[in-house]
């Protein structure tokens, strides 16, 4: 009777047991596995990336304040945003990159007025013949309410002017001859930016202009595919035009801002701080470029005398009757009221 009782409580024992190790304790999740009731927060700690492009050289003032941009948004952030910097049309044209601008596909971008004027025609207005007598009128009207006017219809484009950076007065340059007055670029092949007031006005003045991306412009000098260029002092000196081109003849015929752009999709993904960084410090850079091209415009000559470059400065009056007619071939574009506006604001 014993061994019964022992054999049926071993079996007992074994079947108590058998069952602890089969899988009756409820399983603990996975660390990975998903569960449908509980949202994933947002990560508001990832990195904004903000990519920056530009035309132009690293020795050009648009770098130096690409990376003073860099500098200042990077620290008003505490580094939660990041601007990558990239040179000598890397991201492609300045027209590519405005384009780029309206896609979000960059992020930001210091492009030629005139080209805006594609999205938005009027702020073609500022590029004008002869529209500003001195920096400190032209950014007069830039800064108050008729730079605003010309802007704002662009933010319904997909672009947001920041601010408008310098680039200066535009001078010409060639391989042939000094240039004192209208008659004397008779024949002579000048490239100009690919924007239609740029080559009406060389055209005007008597030039043979051809529109052409800045990255073309050293080799076709080097070449003689063009006779000269024009450009402000900035520029002439940064990208070494002095190496082929003789004569700099200081016509001073356009003022050449260059609007700093962000994508206005870009834009709008940030939080009000977060834009008053961009606006800050888009603002802050280009008042330091403001100030680098003027001071850089006074002692420019000499320096680009001194590396072989022969310097003229031409009665200003004839070639202002020559580009007189620019302004009736605009008229139906940008309106007789804005251009008069414009003029009124600068001579304010």
């Amino acid at each position: 009777m014993k061994k019964i009782f022992a054999i049926l409580l071993t079996v007992s024992m074994v079947l108590f047991l058998a069952s602890c190790s089969s899988g009756g304790t409820p399983s603990t999740p996975s660390p990975n596995a998903s569960n449908n009731n509980t949202p994933t927060p947002a990560n508001n700690d990832k990195k904004i990336i903000i990519k920056l492009g530009h035309a132009l050289t690293e020795t050009n003032f648009r770098h130096t304040a690409a990376l003073k941009f860099k500098e200042l948004v990077e620290q008003k952030s505490n580094g939660t945003m990041e601007v990558q910097v990239f040179s000598g049309e890397q991201l492609g044209s300045e027209s590519a990159m405005l384009q780029s601008i309206v896609t979000n596909s960059i992020q930001a971008t210091p492009v030629a007025t005139g080209l805006f004027a594609k999205y938005s025609p009027s702020i073609g207005v500022i590029e004008l013949p002869y529209l500003f007598e001195n920096f400190e009128q032209a950014w007069k009207v830039l800064d108050g309410a008729v730079g605003k006017e010309l802007a704002d219809p662009l933010i319904g484009k997909g672009i947001r002017i920041i601010s408008y950076w310098e680039n200066g007065f535009r001078q010409i340059t060639n391989s042939k001859k000094p240039i004192e007055k209208p008659e004397d670029l008779k024949g002579v092949k000048i490239r100009t930016p690919e924007i239609p007031v740029s080559l009406s006005v060389l055209k005007a003045m008597g030039a043979n202009s051809l529109g052409m991306a800045y990255s073309e412009l050293y080799p076709a000098l080097e070449q003689h595919v063009v006779d000269g260029q024009e450009n402000p002092l900035t520029n002439i000196n940064a990208s070494k035009f002095y190496e082929v081109q003789k004569y700099l003849s200081m016509t001073g015929h356009q003022y050449s801002p260059v609007p700093f752009a962000v994508s206005e999709a870009f834009w709008k993904t940030l939080s009000p701080d977060q834009q008053k960084i961009i606006s800050d410090s888009g603002k802050e850079a280009g008042q330091m470029m403001r100030e680098l091209v003027k001071q850089d415009d006074i002692k420019l000559k000499a320096e680009l005398q001194t590396k072989g470059m022969l310097i003229n400065e031409p009665d200003k009056k004839p070639f202002q009757e020559a580009v007189a007619p620019v302004y009736k071939e605009y008229e139906s574009t940008y309106g007789k009221e804005l251009i008069e506006k414009v003029r009124s604001a600068a001579r304010q």
